[in-house]
């Protein structure tokens, strides 16, 4: 963990890193911009969605809700991260609702742009496939940590996510710069919030954390590392 962390996000772990600047340029040509504001949903569950977006400002929340309530977060995006499922049915819809944390900018590239771009530049259709690669590889790492290791795990190993994608680092110590909640942390690995804050009170008399009205300041991030058995997964693998 010896990236330069930037108090806005870390460059190095946005998710549209496999594209190149040339690239990027060519996908914000076919974008339209709207603006969302704070609480909006971009989709439901259900909902038909052929575009994807791309996150201009703000930062939207990708989550899933069962029917008794419970909500599991599966991601949250950053400006220069770009998210979405084109290629959902009419019949089935996309899995997951999309909702802006902020008041947000989002770049929304249709469907037959994307193919279009896909179709004439051999450049994009190869990063575009490394770009499914990444999400996928995100996707299972996260997997990995809420099921083998246990809610301790999956609590350290989100601390360390959350590091990656808002840490700054003084020393040996990291500050992570966006307020988390209980709640929005026992989202994170569907757990109750009563159960994150009995595990986040533990770290903190063992000296591994500080969490002062939802800023979290990492004390000892190898011990952390220790308690998911971090496999040290690229960067852009270790995020929110």
């Amino acid at each position: 963990m010896t990236a330069t962390i930037l108090s806005r996000m870390n460059k190095k772990v946005v998710n549209t890193h496999p594209f190149s600047p040339k690239s990027i340029n060519l996908l914000k040509q076919k974008m339209k911009k709207v603006h969302v504001k704070s609480g909006e949903h971009l989709f439901h569950v259900g909902d038909v969605v052929d575009h994807l977006y791309y996150i201009v400002e703000g930062t939207v929340k990708l989550y899933k809700c069962t029917e008794d309530g419970k909500i599991l977060t599966l991601n949250y995006f950053e400006a220069d991260d770009m998210f979405g499922d084109y290629m959902s049915s009419e019949k089935h819809g996309v899995m997951e609702s999309a909702k802006a944390m902020d008041d947000s900018v989002v770049g929304v590239i249709e469907k037959v742009h994307i193919e279009e771009l896909l179709w004439q530049n051999r450049d994009i259709s190869l990063e575009f496939t490394k770009w499914i690669r990444l999400a996928q590889q995100l996707t299972q790492t996260k997997l990995r940590d809420l099921m083998f290791f246990g809610k301790n795990g999956a609590l350290a190993s989100v601390l360390i996510r959350l590091t990656n994608t808002y840490g700054i680092r003084e020393g040996d110590i990291w500050k992570v710069t966006r307020k988390f909640t209980h709640d929005e942390i026992a989202n994170l690995i569907c757990t109750p919030r009563e159960t994150v804050t009995r595990m986040i009170n533990q770290l903190k008399r063992d000296g591994l954390i500080h969490y002062e009205k939802g800023y979290i300041t990492i004390y000892n991030l190898a011990g952390l590392r220790q308690i998911c058995h971090c496999e040290d997964c690229p960067l852009q693998a270790c995020r929110l």
